[in-house]
């Protein structure tokens, strides 16, 4: 079972309530880099951003951050098999 980062969850959080990536990190206060990269899936979410999230779109931070759970569980356990991704 593979385990997508948070970020593809969030960029369709961003697309159904038609927010783009500048303005979406305006509401949260972040610089549109910091959110890119967590978008991309190029940086970790978080526990700062995924409350900044709760605050601004009602999303649970605990839902957020345990998808950066499975998600880095996952990766760690593929890396140990050799299959690092």
């Amino acid at each position: 079972m593979t385990h997508e980062h948070p970020g593809v969850f969030l960029r369709q959080v961003l697309k159904g309530r038609r927010l783009t990536v500048t303005s979406a990190s305006r509401v949260l206060g972040v610089t549109r880099p910091a959110l890119s990269r967590v978008l991309n899936g190029s940086a970790s979410l978080s526990p700062e951003m995924a409350l900044r999230m709760e605050t601004a779109w009602g999303i649970r931070m605990e839902l957020l951050l345990e998808r950066q759970l499975r998600f880095d569980i996952a990766r760690v356990r593929a890396a140990a098999k050799g299959g690092a991704r």
